[in-house]
């Protein structure tokens, strides 16, 4: 699958570069016969998983587009000529568990020892906070594809990370800070990325937080 900025540099899901939300994103030769598997695969089955035991009902969202031109150059193969966003996307996938809204990211890298923050736009960053402020679950999953490494990261380190970058700082987190502050989930067959036992540990750890400082308002009164 085949996806074209209007100035010629290709398109991949999940590690694209930073584009201007004013000009239109052109979409060419979207080939739907044949995909590799992805990080977005993988996530799919496993939210399919979580629906059919009604552990969690969590959908990817639909990509806001509109198809200007599709060929047919077979009965089962369709074809994509030119196509265009229609609006900046938030986040790849929402919906609820146990009765928390989860929205999140899945980015994925080829590269070994960083994940470059140029995958990431700063109109995603702001949907994630907006949707923390009304007491949601915000993260994101986060591929290291070439060592088949998976790491659900909080928004904070992402957040804290972006603010260095704008400051001067390095323009990618180091794979040993995800070991250090994310969770790694190691890839099974059923559910395949069970990434909800890292959301159960946030929603742990914010009481734990919460509780020492109601505690330490309590001992000041």
């Amino acid at each position: 699958m085949m996806i074209r900025y209007p100035n010629g540099k290709p398109y991949k899901a999940g590690t694209e570069e930073v584009q201007k939300p004013k000009k239109k994103q052109a979409l060419k030769d979207i080939n739907f016969g044949n995909r590799g598997k992805t990080l977005e695969d993988d996530l799919n089955e496993t939210n399919s998983y979580y629906l059919q035991r009604q552990i969690a009902n969590i959908h990817k969202k639909p990509v806001p587009i509109q198809i200007v031109k599709v060929e047919y150059p077979s009965r089962s193969a369709a074809v994509i000529r030119e196509a265009y966003f229609r609006t900046p996307s938030t986040t790849d996938y929402n919906g609820v568990w146990n009765g928390y809204y989860l929205d999140f990211e899945a980015k994925e890298t080829e590269n070994k020892t960083s994940f470059p923050l140029k995958n990431i736009h700063a109109h995603q960053l702001e949907h994630m906070k907006n949707v923390i402020l009304q007491k949601g679950i915000a993260f994101f999953i986060i591929r290291f594809s070439r060592l088949d490494r998976y790491f659900i990261t909080p928004f904070p380190i992402v957040e804290n990370a972006w603010q260095q970058m704008e400051q001067g700082g390095r323009k990618s987190i180091p794979l040993q800070q995800f070991e250090a502050q994310a969770i790694e989930i190691k890839p099974s067959y059923q559910p395949r990325i069970d990434y909800l036992q890292a959301v159960q540990q946030f929603v742990c750890e914010s009481f734990t937080i919460m509780e020492n400082t109601q505690s330490e308002e309590i001992k000041r009164d």
